[in-house]
């Protein structure tokens, strides 16, 4: 497990690269999908990372909570070096409820990763749907908690969820970038 940060490469206002991805509900998804929600919380994530499955918890309640939000996991790992980060593996946690979100993609090509300039799991990026589309609103961490088993000083997301929430009330984002940490992408050679 090689601990990574989360970079900038995107910066607030950018439009979300698109991509076409199959999700575990064996549906083709693209950003037009997403067309119907205010606001779009995609995630770069997997199956096995520590750092990762400890935030799954937060997604699905964020989920649960907002109907204007879409969450979006999407795993990039390399699936023949990293077996639990299978399709097959992502299916089965969709369908035992260990993963609730509205699509869990699979990126199998890792080129929507590279796109969005994904460096770990978890990597949160929060987006609006503006009428041009879908504009970076933030990215960084869900919460302040630094470890898979340390405990967020708030509510698990509580950090994404007050960018959320200013997002959906129509006010500016003033959160500064604050790196997401986890588990490195684990990219073909």
């Amino acid at each position: 497990m090689a601990l990574e940060k989360s970079t900038q490469e995107l910066e607030r206002g950018d439009q979300a690269p698109a991509f076409e991805l199959s999700g575990t509900d064996d549906t083709q998804y693209s950003l037009s999908d997403f067309e119907g929600y205010e606001v779009l919380l995609l995630v770069f994530t997997c199956n096995h990372c520590p750092y990762a499955k400890a935030k799954m918890d937060a997604l699905n309640a964020i989920a649960a909570d907002y109907d204007e939000v879409a969450v979006v996991g999407i795993n990039p790992n390399d699936a023949e070096e990293y077996p639990d980060d299978s399709f097959e593996r992502m299916c089965e946690l969709v369908s035992e409820g260990t993963i609730a979100y509205d699509a869990y993609l699979r990126d199998e090509s890792q080129t929507v990763a590279r796109a969005y300039g994904a460096m770990c799991t978890p990597d949160p990026f929060l987006f609006t749907n503006e009428d041009d589309g879908f504009q970076l609103a933030y990215h960084g961490r869900l919460d302040d908690a630094t470890g898979p088993d340390e405990d967020p000083s708030g509510d698990p997301g509580f950090e994404m969820r007050a960018v959320i929430d200013a997002v959906l009330a129509g006010e500016p984002v003033e959160t500064a970038f604050r790196p997401s940490r986890g588990c490195s992408i684990k990219w073909r050679d």
